[in-house]
C-alpha cells in the first residue's frame, strides 16, 4: 500500500475520508460509499437527491450519477427525487458474514438460548472502538430490544466492549481516547441515544480491568435507562495459544424483569454453557467449501457502461464488486484471487483494494492477503436487517401493475391454514378494479391466491391458479407463489382484472408471464436479504 496521501483541491466538494485518500484511491468509488452511509444512517434508510447533496457536499449531477449506477446495481431504489436502499444492498453485508462464518456456526445456538431464557441474546464483533452486532435473536415484547445487526455501539457503552478492549493494543486506547474527546456526546453513533452524562474515561478501563479478570461483563443502563445486558466471550479454540476473541455472547433484558447484579447471579452460568457449546462447534467446524466465485462481474459492469454511458460509474460498481469476491471459503484473498474472482483486470483490482481499505471495508494482512472488516456491515445493512416481505415485494407490485394496467397483491396464509390474509397491494388506474384494505381476509380455497397458497395438485403441477368470478361475480384472478431461499412456499402474488378486460386465455398468455418475471424478482430480493436474518412475512 502507498504511504503517501494526496489532499484534493477543493474546486468540487469532496467527502472527509476522499481528502486525505492515498493517491491510487479510486474517487467515485469513496464517493459512492459515502452515499451509502447517509442513506444507512436516515430514517428508514430513505433521503431525497438534494438531501444526499447536502449530507455528503458533492455536486449534484455527482449524486445523480452515483444513485443511478447504485439503482443500476439494484442496491438503491429511485423514486421521483428520493432515493431508498433496497434489498440487494445486503449482499455486501453477507460476504462479509459468509466469510466470518459465526452467525452460520453459532445462530442456533444463540437461538436456542434465547428461548431457554426467555431473553434476547446478541452476538456481537469488535470494530475499532466500537461494537457491531452479527446475530440478534429478540423476544417479542411491547418493551423489546430495537438493536440491528450491523449497528454500531461505543465500546464503553456496551456489555461486550470492555472484553474486546482487554485486547487493544496501545494504538486502539488511543484512538478511543481521540474518539471520545472529539464526540463526548457519541452523535456519531446513531443507534444510540445522544450521551447526557459523559463518564471519565478511567470507568471503562477499569470496567475492562475487571472484565479480565472476572471473565464476563455487565452493562447496567449504560446505553439508556432500564436497558441490562450481560456478556462472556466467546474464543476460537483452534488455536489455544492465542486465546483470539471470535466473538462476544450477551443476554440483553429490562430493569422490570432483571437488575445487572441478578443477570449475573441467575443467568451467568447458563450463558458460559451456551458460549462453551459454541467455543465446540468453532473448534470442531470442518473447513468451508468455496462456492463458486462470480467471474462475470467485470462483464455486467462493462456492459451496463455501454448501455447508460456517462450515468453509469463504472469504477463504483466495480469497487463495490470487490467486496462481493469474499464468502465462504473466501475469507482471505490475495490480490490475483480477487482480480480472478471478480473478472477485473489486476489493476483496476488494485486499485480498488487500496480504495476499500483506506474507507475501512477492507483490511490487509501481512502474508498478502486482505479480509472484509465489520464495516462493510455499514453500507445498508442495519435498517435493511428489519426489512418484512410486504416491504420487499411492494415495489416490485407498484412496477407489475403499472406494466399491466391491473390491481396486484400478496397475501399469506393465516395459521389455520383456512384464510388468506392480504399484505401488500398496489392498485390500477381503473374506474372498475379490485380493491382490497391490507390486513384483509378471504377464504384460502376461493382465491387464486389461496390455491396457490394451499398447493392443490393441479396448481402444483400447473405453477399457478387461475379463479374465474368464484369468490364474487365480475372478478377474474391469476396467482403464482413466492418461494423463501429454501424453496418453500412463503406467500403469493395475483393479478386481479374484470372479465370484460381479459378473457382467462388472455390472463394465461399476458398476465402470466409479467407475474411471473415480478414473483423471481421478489424472491431474488428474499434470497439476498434472508441470508442472515429473518424477514417477516407480514
Amino acid at each position: 500500500m502507498p504511504a503517501h496521501t494526496t489532499h484534493v483541491p477543493p474546486a468540487e466538494a469532496v467527502t472527509p475520508t476522499e481528502a486525505v485518500a492515498p493517491a491510487e484511491a479510486v474517487a467515485p468509488l469513496l464517493r459512492g460509499i459515502a452515499v451509502l452511509r447517509r442513506l444507512t444512517e436516515a430514517p428508514d434508510g430513505t433521503l431525497s437527491l438534494s438531501a444526499l447533496e447536502k449530507t455528503t457536499g458533492l455536486a449534484r449531477s455527482t449524486v445523480d450519477r452515483l444513485t443511478a449506477t447504485l439503482a443500476r446495481m439494484g442496491y438503491v431504489r429511485l423514486d421521483g427525487r428520493d432515493v431508498t436502499l433496497a434489498p440487494r444492498l445486503m449482499e455486501l453485508g453477507n460476504a462479509y458474514l459468509a466469510a466470518l462464518r459465526l452467525p452460520a456456526l453459532l445462530s442456533a445456538r444463540a437461538d436456542a438460548l434465547a428461548d431457554e431464557l426467555d431473553e434476547s441474546v446478541s452476538l456481537a464483533v469488535g470494530d475499532r472502538d466500537g461494537v457491531r452486532f452479527i446475530h440478534q435473536a429478540t423476544r417479542r415484547r411491547a418493551m423489546s430490544l430495537s438493536f440491528r445487526i450491523g449497528d454500531l455501539l461505543p465500546a464503553e457503552r456496551t456489555a461486550p466492549g470492555p472484553l474486546f478492549a482487554t485486547q487493544w493494543t496501545d494504538p486502539d486506547w488511543h484512538r478511543w481516547r481521540s474518539r471520545r474527546a472529539a464526540d463526548p456526546a457519541d452523535r456519531t453513533f446513531p443507534a444510540v441515544p445522544p450521551r447526557q452524562h459523559p463518564t471519565p474515561d478511567d470507568d471503562f478501563v477499569l470496567r475492562t480491568s475487571t472484565a479480565a479478570s472476572d471473565g464476563y461483563a455487565l452493562d447496567d443502563q449504560l446505553i439508556e435507562p432500564g436497558l441490562v445486558a450481560l456478556s462472556v466471550p466467546v474464543r476460537d479454540l483452534r488455536d489455544p495459544g492465542t486465546g483470539r476473541l471470535a466473538c462476544v455472547a450477551s443476554v440483553v433484558s429490562h430493569t422490570s424483569r432483571h437488575t445487572a447484579p441478578d443477570l449475573r447471579t441467575t443467568l451467568l452460568p447458563r450463558l458460559r454453557a451456551a458460549v462453551t457449546a459454541m467455543e465446540t462447534d468453532l473448534r470442531t467446524a470442518p473447513p468451508p467449501a468455496p462456492g463458486p466465485p462470480r467471474t462475470d462481474l467485470a462483464t455486467w459492469t462493462g456492459a451496463s457502461k455501454q448501455e447508460l454511458g456517462r450515468e453509469f460509474v463504472e469504477s463504483l460498481a466495480r469497487g463495490l464488486t470487490v467486496l462481493t469476491a469474499f464468502g465462504e471459503g473466501r475469507s482471505a484473498l490475495t490480490l490475483t484471487q480477487v482480480a480472478r474472482a471478480t473478472g477485473l483486470a489486476r489493476a483496476t483490482a488494485r486499485r480498488a483494494l487500496i480504495t476499500l481499505t483506506h474507507a475501512g471495508l477492507v483490511a490487509p494482512a501481512p502474508d498478502a492477503t486482505f479480509t472484509l472488516t465489520p464495516r462493510v456491515l455499514s453500507l445498508g445493512f442495519p435498517p435493511l436487517s428489519r426489512t418484512s416481505l410486504p416491504e420487499i415485494a411492494q415495489p416490485h407490485l407498484t412496477a407489475l401493475a403499472d406494466r399491466v394496467h391491473e390491481s396486484t397483491s400478496l397475501a399469506v396464509l393465516s395459521d389455520s391454514g383456512e384464510e388468506i390474509q392480504y399484505t401488500a397491494r398496489a392498485s390500477a388506474p381503473h374506474v372498475l378494479s379490485a380493491r382490497v384494505t391490507l390486513g384483509t381476509r378471504l377464504p384460502a380455497h376461493a382465491t387464486a391466491l389461496g390455491r396457490v397458497l394451499l398447493a392443490h395438485p393441479q396448481v402444483r403441477a400447473r405453477g399457478y391458479a387461475l379463479v374465474d368470478e368464484e369468490l364474487e361475480a365480475g372478478l377474474r384472478a391469476i396467482a403464482v407463489p413466492v418461494h423463501d431461499r429454501t424453496g418453500r412456499v412463503t406467500a403469493a402474488i395475483n393479478v386481479a382484472t374484470h372479465p370484460a378486460r381479459r378473457t382467462p386465455t388472455a390472463c394465461e398468455t399476458e398476465l402470466l408471464p409479467e407475474l411471473s418475471r415480478t414473483a423471481t424478482a421478489i424472491e431474488a430480493d428474499l434470497r439476498v436479504a434472508g441470508r442472515f436474518v429473518h424477514v417477516p412475512p407480514t
